[in-house]
């Protein structure tokens, strides 16, 4: 196995390669195709075709997700202080990529002959195991990613792209999940499918992690105890603001990938979700390069706070949405994407800076402890917001594949449409608050390469390319 490095850090006015990011954000086409499906039909899938109860479901799925509470940062704290010739990243990388697959078929996939009981069981074992082994790639492989640059501007371009790039995974879920509807047997089909997704990841996450470089010097910079590397992520005021935010607006906007198949059916009664998610992430795809642009003028979180202020008011639109409103609907979803696709660029390029304060202030270098964080407070937002919809569906009377009451209705509509506004608002209003722009970062990165004796001989500013390391190393 070849050892890519980069040594030393990039240079401001160097522009990462395009396949450096090609091979970083490949492995989000994979996980679209049962991902975007997950997010937007599993727990329909659960109770509509395996006929578990919807509080059962939204239990199992809150389970999981507070499971993380425990396994995001154990794994951030492990990946952070790995020392391997393979790399501190890539050696977690390669070990997630074969169970990823396995443990997706699982969930997906469970046998017919299970009993009620059982089947509850097996669907709460297989999500704990997967949303592990999800952890043990996307901790490391998001802190990969914050380490390929340290440029302020280069990673909102990193962030950007894989964005872009992500946005055809998430069209071959949503062609999933039109199959999937469209299918006599959804269990039969899951199960094809699953296999298939769930053997493209590995086999795309092996490659993709093999070409890879990863910061060598990074290895050895994390040293202290679990406590207190994540007492400095809440130390750091600037992470803390963020987390908050972060917290508040998935909370909200869980609520579109969990209720969306419950309201084109059971509300707006349009036949055709595939064709609203897909009005929703063409702006995403198409803004993207404008959000990488714009944010040089604008500043990156007078971008975000515009961004998250559409989603605002797109969501808030749709509690007067109501069966064959279907041009309102689309309208809606079309802005919705506009502030979502901000929404997805600017936190992670905003988060990577402030990893590079904590740097300043501890002398450290612990991505891992923000990745696991930052994952577990968007898994723990998203599965209270599971919890919160299951136990509303349930006590306001719903019955799978029916017409349902009114105030089942009415409880699709409000949870879908004012839950992800309100908290969009109170995130606008609290994101004002953050500070640390790009002249603060600058002297934060000038202050960090004093430190360290940039201009020694031992440390280039260069990415190290796969065929570049293989000469060096011959």
């Amino acid at each position: 196995m070849t050892d890519q490095t980069i040594q030393g850090e990039s240079s401001p006015a160097d522009q990462l390669p395009l396949p450096i990011i090609l091979a970083w954000a490949a492995p989000r086409i994979a996980f679209g195709i049962m991902g975007t499906l997950f997010v937007v039909y599993y727990m329909k899938f659960a109770t509509d075709v395996l006929l578990v109860a919807p509080a059962v479901i939204g239990t199992i799925l809150a389970v999981a997700r507070f499971w993380d509470a425990i396994s995001d940062p154990l794994i951030g704290y492990l990946s952070d202080r790995t020392r391997s010739k393979h790399g501190r990243r890539r050696s977690w990388m390669f070990l997630s990529a074969i169970p990823m697959g396995i443990a997706l078929i699982g969930i997906w996939s469970p046998p017919e002959i299970l009993s009620e009981l059982q089947l509850i069981i097996w669907l709460a074992v297989g999500l704990l195991i997967y949303e592990t082994v999800q952890t043990a790639f996307f901790v490391p492989h998001g802190s990969l990613g914050i380490e390929l640059t340290f440029d302020y501007h280069e990673r909102t371009r990193l962030f950007g792209l894989s964005h872009m790039i992500g946005i055809f995974g998430v069209a071959a879920g949503l062609t999933s999940l039109q199959l999937m509807y469209d299918a006599e047997d959804k269990r039969q089909f899951a199960f094809y499918l699953s296999v298939f997704a769930g053997t493209v990841i590995s086999l795309l996450v092996l490659a993709t992690t093999y070409v890879l470089p990863e910061r060598q010097a990074s290895q050895g910079r994390a040293n202290k105890p679990p406590f207190s590397t994540f007492l400095d992520v809440l130390k750091n005021p600037h992470a803390r603001l963020l987390l908050i935010i972060y917290g508040i607006e998935t909370f909200g906007g869980a609520t579109l990938g969990i209720l969306a198949a419950y309201a084109a059916d059971y509300v707006v009664k349009m036949d055709n979700l595939v064709l609203i998610l897909v009005v929703y992430q063409i702006p995403q795809f198409v803004l993207a390069p404008l959000w990488i642009r714009w944010s040089r003028v604008t500043g990156k979180r007078n971008l975000w706070l515009i961004g998250t202020l559409i989603s605002a008011t797109s969501f808030g639109c749709l509690v007067f949405a109501g069966a064959g409103d279907d041009l309102y609907v689309y309208l809606c979803c079309f802005f919705a994407g506009v502030g979502g696709g901000a929404g997805a660029v600017l936190p992670s390029s905003m988060q990577a800076d402030i990893v590079d304060f904590d740097e300043y202030t501890t002398g450290e270098r612990k991505e891992g402890a923000y990745l696991a964080v930052w994952n577990l407070i968007r898994k723990i937002s998203s599965s209270i917001t599971a919890f919160v919809i299951g136990l509303v569906l349930q006590f306001t009377g719903f019955e799978p594949n029916v017409e349902q009451n009114e105030a089942t209705q009415d409880a699709i509509r409000y949870l879908l449409a004012l839950m992800p506004a309100g908290c969009y608002v109170i995130g606008a209003l609290l994101l004002l608050r953050y500070q640390f722009n790009e002249s603060e970062h600058r002297a934060v990165r000038a202050e960090l390469e004093m430190r360290e004796g940039r201009n020694a001989s031992a440390e280039t500013s260069t990415l190290i390319s796969p065929k570049r390391v293989k000469n060096d190393r011959a």
